[in-house]
């Protein structure tokens, strides 16, 4: 395969991006190299990014197999937006007209098409077979492969039909691509598609920009109403379980004033997907849906999502919050609580195969202990996808707001020696009731009324229990064996816990049902920025109107970060616009011309210098010193040998590039900044000076801790801040 350019050089050409995100290029790579491949990278991480550059450079049509239509549309729609030939991608499914299923037909068969989604109902159909058999076909991608997997969230059984039809329309390189899977699931994907030997890219769990908060259940529809009116004009999902819920809320959110809309599988197709494109074009600012919405939807600025109920499983929920801040703003997470929830969610199960309502009690159990726990949220959730987050997370309700802890080594200690007594053959439920001496009928007839543990722990509730079972598994003292539809098992950690207990602090839970406390506010902290407000409310306004010319959402046109990157950067020239982030030659082209257009007339209208015009105009008259400075950073010298040829300490360097930017000029400092800190804590700085009264270096250090943070540190990111955003 002969291609001259570097991977980022292709993605800078097709999608305007100058860096992958996380593993992206890894996983490309192993696509290149014809690999089996299988992915797992949460929502919002650029999967679908995995497989759509390779179907662009290499040879051939991959063939995407997808489950919903409506996720098919939305990115064929993207993939078009970033080219300049309708042909590169189409879908095939029900939705078509015989006429358009030629047209796509002869596009693949003349080799214009690169990527063919197909519902796994569509691949199973016989014409479609034989048609495919004659098309060279560079690899299948997998989406959503969870729906594989009994285990999964979102089990399809067409899913478990798709390696025999690959096998008989020619075999080729397979990537699968979930967004949350247990090892239980992965395993299963693996082995029903024949890949028990693909390279395995596991990305991290941890989205930061959540809030993740849990509220219990007391008038959710008046917390509802507060906190969108709180959030107006922001972009949000409720999910509720019934249709019913759904229409009646969305009912009530019209009739308080706010722009809402339902969405649940029992509406007609026409309706439903013309409510989803109103939320996608930014008419409507809330959707009510069921959990029917949501795989279909790929917009990056939901600022929201409230589940009113709670989901049936962790997995589900983690699916579902992640519809959140794809674009890496904020996005706050809540949902509502009540134990009853959980026991309605039980009685459902009933009449369902044996085996199935194992499987679903045993979802069910994580997603309650999720919900009453007093631990970090984001530890819990990473914790339940096999990561481990070593400090609490600090953006979540129980970090903001911690309950209270007790000592509890004792009852610890007790809870293992149970799990030992029974020969870690039950799981938490039959343990607990063994500790508070109830006698079941499982008890009864497996004598364990007789054990030394039964009745030992009758100075709690069960709930309690249940709590020590959580926390001694986040604390690694205890495991759950998935395959075993969760028995407990006790680790190394575990069984030198019993010999010697060490101090345990359980935080003790509230019991959500008993909380009759009314929240005056669900805000999670906030705040981003943007260069020139005024010209981002006029960018995003004329977003709108080039969107609705084109029929696609917003965000298609261009993403937030393109539009705040323009209100900095004040392009006045499609080749000035191929600079600003996220912004490929095919959107400059295809889209560019009326935003450089209104950005020169705003421009001149108010006679702004523009950063490109500063830096030309202002270096001429510096020092030759600050000429010098200014070209040393441009060819990324370390600045410490930038003190040390000019003969000057840090401390005055720093001084001169206070003086650089404050003057207007603009300078990229970041090469120096990555190898003093961490992200996580560029982040906390930046988000500190966005939200300062003032740019005070001590009012910044008493804020943010001076054992966290130098001085030089501070400063060296306010030059950053004041360069990205001042200049």
């Amino acid at each position: 395969m002969k291609n001259e350019l570097t991977l980022t050089e292709q993605l800078q050409r097709h999608f305007g991006f100058d860096r992958f995100k996380g593993q992206q290029e890894e996983v490309i790579t192993s696509v290149l190299e014809g690999k089996d491949t299988f992915v797992l990278m949460p929502t919002g991480g650029g999967k679908s990014l995995c497989y759509q550059l390779p179907a662009l450079i290499m040879e051939g049509t991959a063939i995407v197999i997808s489950p919903l239509i409506a996720l098919m549309k939305n990115q064929v729609d993207s993939i078009r937006s970033f080219g300049t030939e309708d042909g590169i991608a189409h879908f095939l499914n029900s939705s078509l007209t015989k006429q358009a299923i030629q047209q796509v037909k002869d596009d693949v068969t003349n080799g214009k098409t690169k990527l063919l989604y197909v519902a796994p109902e569509s691949l199973t159909k016989q014409e479609n077979v034989d048609f495919l058999k004659s098309v060279k076909i560079s690899f299948y991608a997998i989406d959503e492969a969870h729906c594989i997997s009994e285990w999964g969230h979102d089990f399809r059984p067409e899913y478990r039909r798709i390696r025999p039809i690959i096998q008989e329309i020619g075999s080729a390189p397979i990537i699968a691509l979930t967004a949350t899977a247990t090892a239980k699931v992965q395993h299963d994907i693996q082995k029903n598609l024949g890949m028990l030997g693909a390279n395995v890219f596991k990305a991290s769990f941890n989205r930061p920009n959540l809030y993740y908060a849990l509220k219990p259940k007391v008038k959710p529809e008046t917390q509802i109403i507060r906190f969108i009116k709180e959030n107006e004009g922001k972009s949000g999902i409720i999910y509720c379980l019934s249709r019913k819920r759904v229409e009646e809320l969305a009912e009530l959110l019209r009739v308080n004033g706010i722009k809402a809309l339902p969405y649940h599988a029992g509406m007609d197709s026409a309706t439903r997907s013309g409510n989803q494109d109103k939320f996608l074009m930014e008419e409507v600012d809330v959707i009510v849906a069921t959990i029917a919405f949501g795989m279909g939807i790929d917009k990056p600025d939901v600022r929201f999502v409230i589940h009113y109920d709670i989901p049936k499983s962790l997995e589900g929920y983690y699916q579902e919050t992640g519809r959140a801040g794809r674009d890496g703003g904020e996005g706050q997470c809540i949902a509502f609580y009540s134990y009853k929830d959980i026991q309605k969610l039980e009685k459902f199960m009933q009449g369902k195969p044996v085996a199935e309502q194992e499987i679903g009690r045993q979802l069910l159990l994580d997603t309650a202990s999720y919900a009453e726990s007093a631990i970090c949220r984001r530890i819990i959730l990473l914790n339940y996808f096999g990561e481990t987050l070593e400090e609490p997370c600090g953006n979540c309700d129980n970090c903001l707001n911690p309950k209270e802890q007790v000592e509890a080594s004792d009852e610890v200690r007790r809870a293992l020696l149970a799990i030992q007594e029974v020969k870690e053959k039950y799981k938490a439920e039959h343990i607990s009731d063994i500790l508070t001496g109830k006698m079941t009928a499982a008890i009864k007839s497996f004598h364990h009324d007789e054990l030394e543990a039964f009745g030992k722990g009758d100075d709690h509730s069960a709930r309690f229990w249940n709590a020590v079972f959580r926390q001694s598994m986040i604390a690694g003292l205890i495991s759950k064996d998935i395959e075993n539809y969760g028995l407990l098992k006790l680790t190394e950690k575990g069984i030198a816990f019993m010999a010697k207990p060490e101090p345990f602090l359980l935080v003790r839970n509230h019991n959500y049902d008993e909380l009759e406390e009314e929240y005056t506010s669900l805000n999670a902290p906030s705040g981003s920025a943007v260069g020139d407000p005024e010209l981002f409310e006029m960018l995003k306004d004329l977003r709108k109107k080039v969107a609705k010319k084109h029929n696609l959402p917003p965000f298609v046109i261009f993403q937030d970060p393109s539009l705040s990157d323009m209100s900095i950067q004040y392009p006045i020239s499609i080749d000035e616009l191929k600079n600003i982030q996220g912004v490929g030659e095919g959107k400059a082209k295809r889209y560019g011309a009326e935003f450089v257009a209104l950005i020169k007339s705003y421009v001149e209208d108010n006679g702004i210098e523009r950063a490109q015009d500063m830096v030309v105009k202002t270096v001429a008259n510096k020092s030759k010193m600050k000429v010098s400075i200014i070209q040393s950073i441009d060819r990324k010298l370390s600045l410490d040998d930038i003190a040390d040829s000019k003969g000057i300490e840090m401390g005055e360097l720093i001084s001169e590039l206070e003086a650089i930017v404050n003057s207007g000029t603009k300078i990229n400092i970041d090469y120096y900044i990555d190898d003093l800190l961490d992200e996580d804590h560029q982040e906390e700085v930046y988000d500190y000076f966005r939200e300062a009264k003032d740019d005070s270096i001590q009012a910044a250090l008493d804020e943010l801790g001076e054992d966290e943070y130098t001085e030089e540190e501070l400063r060296l990111m306010r030059i950053k801040f004041m360069s990205e955003m001042g200049n």
